[in-house]
């Protein structure tokens, strides 16, 4: 029996506020599926995975809440301020991600899926299997604005989490495709419509 052709694999990705889940949504509702790195990352360190595991050998069982389960918050305040740190759980569940979203895109039977990324700009070098790189764009006066607005902060911070992220410019540099999401949100309509169309069609050609 032949198996059936691989999937075509889209990587989405875009810097904070450009409206990645807005765009996801509106390809799931065509019945594409996506594959989202935040879940990834919270499913690769669940109770009684060699993820878990490793964080704790890692920080010690000081990392873990009442319930077994990793203390985010505190977890995130201690990397936050401690950049090796930072490397250490990076090291543990990056590599433990990148397994995730390979296995569930090989496993995929449908003409394409996506993977959403948005450190995809800052790990390309781990991504060279995916097909194409979909970029969700917005100037950062607008990121700014939106993520002021989104999570109730002040500007200060926003501007440090927007340079904590790969620029604009290395975010185009490896996009084969761009959605520009600078204004209303129904235009996304049309512009993930003509992608999911080019999609199909590109991997109906392979």
């Amino acid at each position: 029996m032949n198996t059936p052709p691989r999937a075509l694999v889209v990587a989405l990705t875009g810097g904070v506020a450009a409206g990645k889940t807005a765009v996801t949504r509106r390809f799931e509702a065509l019945g594409v599926h996506v594959h989202d790195a935040d879940v990834a990352a919270r499913e690769v360190i669940e109770p009684g995975t060699p993820g878990l595991a490793a964080v704790v050998d890692a920080f010690g069982a000081g990392v873990l809440d009442d319930s077994g389960r990793l203390d985010r918050a505190a977890m995130r305040r201690h990397v936050f301020a401690d950049p090796t740190a930072r490397k250490t759980l990076e090291a543990i569940i990056h590599p433990r991600v990148r397994q995730w979203l390979h296995e569930r895109a090989q496993a995929e039977r449908g003409p394409y899926c996506l993977l959403a990324i948005p450190l995809l700009a800052e790990n390309i070098e781990h991504y060279r299997w995916v097909d194409r790189v979909l970029l969700v764009d917005a100037p950062e006066p607008v990121q700014l604005a939106r993520l002021i607005q989104r999570d109730g902060i002040d500007e200060a911070l926003a501007r440090r989490m927007l340079a904590h992220q790969a620029s604009r410019t290395e975010r185009l540099a490896v996009a084969d495709d761009v959605i520009e999401n600078s204004g209303d949100e129904s235009a996304l309509d049309q512009a993930v419509a003509d992608l999911h169309r080019r999609y199909l069609a590109l991997a109906s050609g392979r």
